[in-house]
């Protein structure tokens, strides 16, 4: 019986040790794990590969940043001279999610013209209505979209303003999930390995930069780089005085824009649609700074202007592809070195491009 008690006694401590090693063990793997992640983090030799190995890749890049940065020169820049396919998202929201609604809109101006003639042929369908939207004419986005203001100024009311906007919205979040299917298109249909998202100024506006689940960002962070281009004080003067001496119709975020609209009249009448947009501006800028911010330190990165244009911005100055690939890999580079949330997203890219680059192989 003392025996019997004895060996389950010893027994009881050999399975207490081996339990022991086991957690020991665990604990060995978990900090050998941890040591190389943070040792992996903090070496960007691993992290990138070799500048001329990064140009080879196929790159996806989804530009941030406001309206009138340079985001459409660069990618225009990088379409002509380099074969990247230039996804405009204006353009893409004007002719996939917004067409319907600016023919109906040309058609309804037309039949409230009591011109007997022009309508009766359209009534008749003798002639026919199309926009003309290209990537180098977004006018038909941006009429349609229009200013709030009276209706002799070519302004809208509250409520026609307001579902514009909407309509707006609605098109640029669906053209932003559309990206992952245009970057295989781009490949399999015109053999671009490079692939530049040239997104709206308001993105920003429509995604949630506090949320890491958020859908659109979500999406483009499975497939691209999000690079914001940040402009210096000198930029942002002359992104407002282009604003002031001519404003255009923008997006607005919805908390941006409903105080400001709350003590107009809700027809208006009265308010010069250029004199209400004009100020707006300037505190769009204060308003968005920091989403864009966010969004490129959670999801990102952030190239100044200044460091990509120099003094050519404003002048239709081309950036090359081996140009713009060194920009970005420096970026990249500094970024690694200083934050651990930016070297995760550096691996997260790195592989989606070789994942690509399989896909590629495949096709």
């Amino acid at each position: 019986m003392v025996g019997s008690l004895f060996l389950a006694d010893r027994t009881h401590l050999l399975l207490n040790s081996l339990e022991s090693l086991k957690i020991y063990d665990s604990f060995l793997k978990f900090l050998n794990h941890n040591y190389s992640l943070v040792h992996h983090m903090n070496s960007e030799t691993k992290i990138l590969p070799d500048l001329q190995t990064f140009k080879k890749l196929p790159h996806a890049v989804s530009l941030l940043g406001m309206s009138g940065v340079g985001k459409t020169v660069l990618s225009s820049g990088l379409r002509r001279h380099s074969n990247w396919f230039h996804f405009s998202a204006d353009y893409r929201i004007g002719t996939a999610y917004l067409a319907e609604h600016i023919v109906d809109n040309i058609k309804y101006k037309i039949m409230n013209m009591k011109d007997p003639f022009v309508a009766d042929l359209l009534r008749s369908d003798s002639i026919y209505i199309s926009h003309n939207i290209t990537v180098e004419n977004l006018d038909p986005v941006s009429t349609f979209l229009g200013m709030f203001g009276d209706q002799k100024f070519r302004g809208l009311d509250k409520s026609t303003f307001i579902e514009r906007q909407d309509l707006y919205r609605d098109g640029e979040i669906s053209s932003m999930l559309d990206v992952m299917r245009f970057i295989d298109k781009a490949w399999r249909i015109y053999r671009c390995h490079n692939f530049i998202n040239d997104a709206s100024g308001s993105l920003c506006e429509v995604v949630d930069p506090d949320d890491e689940n958020d859908e659109v960002l979500s999406s483009l962070t499975k497939d691209t780089v999000i690079l914001y281009l940040r402009a210096d004080d000198l930029y942002e003067n002359k992104l407002l005085e282009r604003a002031q001496s001519h404003p255009k119709p923008l997006y607005y975020h919805s908390d941006f824009i409903t105080p400001r609209l709350s003590n107009m009249p809700d027809d208006g009448v009265g308010v010069n649609p250029i004199d209400f947009a004009r100020p707006l501006f300037p505190e769009l800028l204060d308003f968005r700074k920091p989403r864009y911010q966010k969004i490129a330190d959670d999801f990102g990165f952030t190239m100044d202007v200044n460091d990509l244009f120099g003094d050519g911005f404003g002048n239709n100055t081309d950036i090359d592809s081996d140009v713009f690939m060194e920009k970005l890999y420096c970026t990249m580079e500094r970024t690694i070195a200083a934050s651990e949330t930016g070297a995760e997203n550096a691996i997260k890219y790195i592989q989606a491009c070789e994942n690509r680059l399989r896909r590629h192989e495949q096709v």
